[in-house]
């Protein structure tokens, strides 16, 4: 059973898997980073320095918060400002893997297919016969 146990989750697919799944996390908190302290920094100076983290619909007449996170404390509240900036952070990230599959498949370029086999021995021989045949 522990050579079993061992084989599925150091070989193969299980193993690059959880190498994939460590790095797409390491690689979406970069992203984040990027979309938050270099993207959006530009595009709030840019609007007049809008917080977009603070641009919100509140559900509820109670919810009277200057700030997203005081009124989701006070009720329902649709976070328009923060999904744009998730939105952003997945176009980014969509778009960077994309261009690293780009990348990968132009580096493994199409090996041409193996030249066919050549002719067997009994085909030669078979060959050999017809055309001796046809010569009579």
């Amino acid at each position: 059973m522990w050579k079993e146990f061992k084989d599925f989750a150091f070989k193969g697919n299980a193993f690059d898997l959880a190498v994939g799944v460590i790095m797409g996390g390491a690689f979406g908190k970069i992203v984040d980073g990027i979309v938050n302290m270099l993207i959006m920094p530009v595009v709030g100076a840019i609007t007049g320095g809008v917080n977009f983290d603070n641009i919100f619909l509140p559900l509820s007449s109670v919810v009277n918060a200057p700030a997203y996170a005081d009124a989701v404390k006070q009720g329902p509240v649709l976070g328009l400002g923060a999904f744009l900036t998730v939105l952003i952070n997945f176009l980014i990230l969509a778009f960077i893997l994309f261009q690293m599959v780009k990348v990968s498949n132009r580096m493994k370029k199409a090996e041409p297919p193996p030249p066919p086999p050549g002719p067997t021995k009994t085909e030669e021989l078979l060959a050999d016969i017809r055309d001796a045949l046809r010569k009579k």
